[in-house]
């Protein structure tokens, strides 16, 4: 049986919270049952399915965050937090 595909927010309120220099901070859970994407106070609430071993979850948040966007995701690159829940994600234009 297929996975039903995250429902996300629209692009336009995602990238809202991002700066002025397009830098988007992200709180992400690991391991999650269920892969969804959220506005949260100033930061984009993330879970992913994948658990956080050898880079795998970063990934993750990145091709989720990328689909959420309707972009690629080579227009993504990770900043900071690579080791830790909150992340900085610069996107690209």
């Amino acid at each position: 049986m297929a996975r039903p595909r995250a429902d996300f927010p629209p692009a336009e309120a995602i990238r809202a919270l991002a700066d002025g220099e397009g830098r988007l901070a992200l709180r992400v859970t690991p391991g999650a049952r269920v892969e969804s994407v959220e506005l949260g106070e100033g930061k984009l609430l993330m879970k992913v399915r994948v658990k956080p071993e050898d880079g795998k979850a970063n990934a993750a948040v990145l091709e989720l965050l990328a689909a959420a966007l309707g972009i690629a995701t080579s227009r993504l690159r990770m900043l900071r937090g690579a080791t830790g829940r909150d992340k900085l994600v610069q996107l690209s234009d």
